[in-house]
C-alpha cells in the first residue's frame, strides 16, 4: 500500500489554518521589516529633557521653566504612524508638561481639531530647537 501525504479533512476544525508554506512566506516577510533601534529612538527622547513645554495649552499649562513634570509627548495624529496600541514615532514627539500632556491624551474636554491643532504648534515650535540640540550633541560625540 502507498503512503500519502498527511491532508486535512474539509470538516475539521483545523482546516481554515494557513499551510505550512504560507506561514514560512509571512515569517519572512516580518523579518524583513526594520523596526527602529533603542538608540535610534532614545536620541529623540533624550531631547526633550530640561525643556520647557511645548504645548502651552491655555488655562492648563503651568507655564513654570523649572516644571519637572516635562516628559516627552508623543503626536496622536495618524499621519505621524499612530495607531491602535501603537505610538507615533519618536521623530514626533515633544516635551510637554504633566497638565498639558494629560490634557492631551486623556481629557475629555478637547475636540480632535483642538488635540490636532495643539499637537501641530508644539511640533513646529518643538523641530528647529530639537535640530539644533541634535546638531550640537553630534557635535560634541
Amino acid at each position: 500500500m502507498k503512503r500519502t501525504g498527511l491532508k486535512r479533512k474539509p470538516g475539521s476544525p483545523f482546516s481554515s489554518f494557513a499551510s505550512r508554506a504560507t506561514a514560512l512566506r509571512r515569517s519572512k516577510i516580518e523579518s524583513r521589516m526594520r523596526k527602529p533601534t533603542v538608540s535610534e529612538g532614545s536620541k529623540y527622547l533624550t531631547a526633550c529633557r530640561g525643556e520647557p513645554c511645548y504645548l502651552r495649552v491655555p488655562g492648563v499649562c503651568r507655564l513654570n521653566p523649572d516644571d519637572e513634570t516635562v516628559v516627552p509627548c508623543h503626536s496622536n495624529l495618524l499621519e505621524h504612524g499612530k495607531g491602535k496600541g501603537i505610538k507615533a514615532d519618536n521623530r514626533f514627539t515633544f516635551p510637554g508638561c504633566g497638565a498639558c500632556h494629560f490634557w492631551l491624551d486623556q481629557s475629555t474636554v478637547p475636540t480632535k481639531e483642538q488635540r490636532r491643532a495643539a499637537t501641530l504648534s508644539a511640533l513646529a515650535r518643538w523641530e528647529p530647537v530639537r535640530a539644533q540640540k541634535m546638531e550640537l550633541t553630534e557635535m560634541i560625540a
